[in-house]
């Protein structure tokens, strides 16, 4: 059977107007207060109904920094964002967007113009089946065939992206819809009614306590906390029980932030890159306790070596990734704040893990993340990276694309507040983390945002500068600059040989110039000292900033994990 779920309550007062007013009018009753859009022919009646009830609208110079923004948004405010496109190409522009989202677990709503209902399907002037093409990266999405369904889609829209396991809806609007009259009541139900749309929130009560026991006896326990502790809001009753029970805990990769990365039971990031002791804790843990990850391959490496000796619990409120990749002894489908708040609720008694936590204490203090500096080589990114942790204390807001400059930032900045660390994960988008920063920075003006990008990625959207300036976001940019596409450049050195296919970049814009042509401040560090007075300057100022920051090229991501490896077959690993 299905269930009712209360949402929020709509105006009694009739709508009036077309489609487009009342999709607008829609979106305030769902508290939209920020809107990333890019206008264009099959939208113009929605962009003319927000002239007349206005919404903010953050203009994007291209529709790829609109949804970008949206994820950082989403990401930071735990609100789902939303995106408007026009038809064919600027629909098709949101697509890596989408996958992004649908990846990482990211909440939008996707609103794409579309030639009108008559002519779909005879190749009109810019149409493109945006259903077809997104059905297979999207939660779900809708075609408005009837303007009277507005309002019923636009909440059911919401409700499913920012609710389970959150995801992107896209919902497809033809012209002629949006301009048609609206001439109904405004529908006074208060509750939505999926019955294909269930999620499962609450835990089985025997898994729970199938967990307790294996927990209570475990001699090596060890906590694996994903992405879905954030989406769950639940990084308190996280922190609360590892204290309580003394686990230690590792991070994936978009699980960083959940647990504060000082804290004395945090091993590190596990994975590819992810730590010495992290990594050796899950080969040598006898229960794994999986909060919202998802075991995708560049946390796990050889799957036919991960965690050997351990009895996994998976808890992740999508049944789907349950026994997907990793053998589950114990599956719990539920929120991961109310799985762990009827943990905490159970009265048990704590695993020993005196002799297990010295024996992982050893392993940082033997084997901690390590580099090699040398004035003559130049800035080494590590340093970098250091460098803005030590000047902000952790409390910043990062992002990064992915690559090389994405994994010295998730290694060494070390996070003192959940919802602070903005990555493309699943999908490793490169020219994510700039527009992304946009978003974050909207949804926590008050709070710094640090953007760290390599010089490939950035190139892909720095045409999003241009909204610093007219947005006044104080958003600092910190190119680590080793012109080459440097993960792309360590693996043709690891595995192909130092053949350097395409991968070093032997022509650059001049990034200060960039920078100044946009009417921002502009700074170039080459070597450690220029970096501390110009990190600290731009830093302290409540203008937006570019640092190109050049850094050795030839410098590699260690310890890491090859493809087909173990976890225990790490290379690049101190003391070994």
């Amino acid at each position: 059977m299905g269930v009712n779920v209360e949402v929020r309550e709509v105006t009694k007062q009739k709508l009036k107007g077309s489609g487009a007013d009342v999709l607008i009018q829609s979106l305030k009753e769902q508290g939209v207060d920020v809107i990333f859009g890019y206008p264009g022919g099959a939208v113009l009646p929605i962009y003319d109904a927000l002239h007349r009830n206005p919404i903010r609208h953050v203009l994007a110079r291209h529709e790829q920094g609109a949804i970008h923004a949206a994820e950082g948004y989403a990401r930071v405010s735990g609100k789902t964002g939303v995106v408007i496109a026009t038809s064919g190409p600027g629909a098709t522009n949101l697509v890596t967007g989408i996958a992004d989202a649908m990846l990482d677990s990211l909440p939008l709503v996707v609103f794409t113009g579309q030639v009108a209902s008559t002519v779909i399907g005879t190749d009109a002037f810019q149409e493109a089946d945006i259903i077809g093409i997104t059905q297979p990266i999207t939660k779900h999405n809708y075609q408005v065939k009837n303007v009277e369904d507005f309002p019923r889609i636009i909440k059911e829209a919401f409700y499913i992206a920012s609710t389970g396991r959150p995801g992107p809806v896209v919902v497809d609007i033809p012209k002629d819809i949006s301009t048609e009259m609206f001439l109904t009541d405004f529908p006074q139900d208060k509750a939505i009614h999926l019955p294909g749309y269930q999620p499962t929130t609450n835990p089985n009560y025997l898994q729970i306590q199938k967990a307790i026991e294996a927990l209570s006896t475990a001699k090596k326990p060890l906590i694996l906390a994903g992405a879905g502790v954030l989406a769950a809001q639940a990084t308190k009753e996280l922190q609360i029980f590892v204290e309580r029970h003394q686990i230690p805990v590792t991070n994936t990769l978009l699980g960083l932030g959940s647990i504060g990365g000082s804290h004395k039971l945090f091993l590190g990031m596990a994975g590819m890159h992810g730590t010495y002791t992290a990594n050796t804790a899950i080969c040598e843990c006898d229960v794994l306790l999986n909060i919202g990850a998802r075991f995708d391959d560049r946390l796990t490496g050889n799957l036919a070596s991960f965690a050997p000796n351990a009895k996994v619990i998976h808890i992740d409120i999508d049944p789907a990734e349950i026994g997907k990749n990793v053998p589950t002894a114990i599956p719990i489908v539920a929120d991961a704040k109310e799985a762990l708040r009827e943990l905490l609720n159970q009265s048990f008694e704590s695993p020993d893990t005196i002799d297990w936590l010295q024996h992982l204490s050893a392993n940082i203090v033997e084997y901690p993340l390590h580099y090699k500096a040398d004035k003559e080589r130049g800035i080494l990114p590590q340093q970098a990276v250091e460098l803005i942790h030590r000047l902000t204390g952790g409390d910043a807001v990062v992002t990064t694309d992915v690559g090389q400059h994405q994994m010295w930032t998730a290694q060494y900045y070390k996070f003192n507040h959940p919802h602070n660390w903005v990555t493309s994960g699943g999908l490793g988008t490169m020219g994510f983390g700039f527009p992304a920063a946009i978003g974050a920075q909207l949804a926590k003006p008050n709070d710094m945002v640090i953007s760290v990008v390599g010089d490939a990625g950035f190139q892909m959207t720095l045409q999003e500068l241009s909204l610093l300036q007219e947005l006044r976001l104080p958003v600092k940019v910190v190119i680590l600059n080793n012109q080459s596409l440097g993960m792309v450049r360590q693996w043709q050195e690891t595995f192909y040989e130092e053949r350097y296919s395409q991968s070093l970049i032997h022509v650059q814009p001049d990034f200060v110039k960039l920078a100044q042509a946009y009417d921002i401040q502009g700074y170039k560090v080459e070597t450690m000292e220029e970096a501390e007075k110009v990190f600290a300057e731009a830093f302290a100022s409540t203008e937006p900033a570019l640092i190109d920051c050049r850094v050795v090229q030839m410098e590699n991501v260690y310890p890491m994990v090859a493809p087909g490896k173990g976890l225990d077959e790490m290379i690049g690993v101190k003391g070994e």
